[in-house]
């Protein structure tokens, strides 16, 4: 049993990653679970993959992908600025590697389940799957990588969290098997304090506003949101997820 930090999307944002994520990755009790999409959007991409290439190569980072990622992996195009050729090669080296994964799990302090994965897990693609009943049985399915499941856009890298993933749980079963950790999508717009969701998600959701997470509680577990939206500049004032006492079960 660490530490488990879970780190949101980074977009480009280089000096935000540095300043908040890597002094805690130096605690030789922490594991880092980035949730994807790294690149794009913030001024500084491929300063955000050398500091990742880094981290992964010591050890104890945990790298999914994310849509953006996905581009240069077989997924669909659709950012009109693409990385470099040698950053393109460097994400499909990992991919190669099996050091960009789709889905990770984690089992807290008070034996929760969760799974990690880019834009959460729908229910068509959880029957897809075939009804996995943990967070660690559903993490090594999507490592499999099924296609496409991975390029679609209600799957695994695109679904949006107000209008596909929530809904689609409050409206498909009685209760959640596992609960689940995302970035892609919030319910909430950060800078201007407002929601982006339908009432009834908004009666289920707490938000941190100075973290930017979001959590919304469900018959059955939760969906935490950790997307802090950067934009093109980085967020002022954001954190990580931490997890105390948690351990990676997949």
């Amino acid at each position: 049993m660490g530490r488990i930090v879970v780190v949101g999307d980074v977009g480009g944002c280089a000096e935000q990653l540095e300043r908040v994520v890597l002094p805690l990755a130096e605690d030789p009790g922490t594991t880092v679970v980035q949730v994807g999409d790294l690149v794009d959007r913030g001024p500084d991409s491929p300063g955000v993959l050398r500091l990742v290439e880094q981290r992964l190569r010591a050890g104890r980072w945990v790298q999914l992908i994310g849509n953006h990622e996905a581009q240069y992996l077989g997924g669909p195009r659709f950012w009109p600025q693409p990385l470099s050729d040698a950053d393109a090669a460097l994400l499909r080296g990992w991919w190669l590697r099996e050091w960009l994964r789709v889905a990770a799990a984690v089992r807290t302090a008070d034996g929760e389940e969760l799974l990690l994965v880019h834009a959460g897990l729908t229910v068509d693609v959880w029957r897809q799957l075939g009804e996995p009943v943990t967070a660690g049985t559903a993490a090594d399915l999507l490592n499999t990588r099924p296609e496409p499941l991975l390029w679609g856009f209600d799957g695994p890298l695109w679904a949006e969290a107000a209008s596909q993933l929530y809904p689609s749980w409050l409206s498909g079963v009685r209760s959640l098997p596992f609960s689940q950790v995302h970035g892609h999508s919030t319910v909430v717009r950060f800078e201007a304090r407002e929601w982006a969701c339908e009432e009834r998600i908004r009666a289920r959701t707490s938000v941190d506003w100075q973290a930017r997470h979001t959590v919304t509680r469900c018959p059955g577990g939760r969906f935490v949101g950790v997307d802090p939206k950067h934009g093109t500049a980085g967020a002022p004032r954001w954190a990580p997820l931490v997890l105390e006492g948690a351990a990676l079960i997949a």
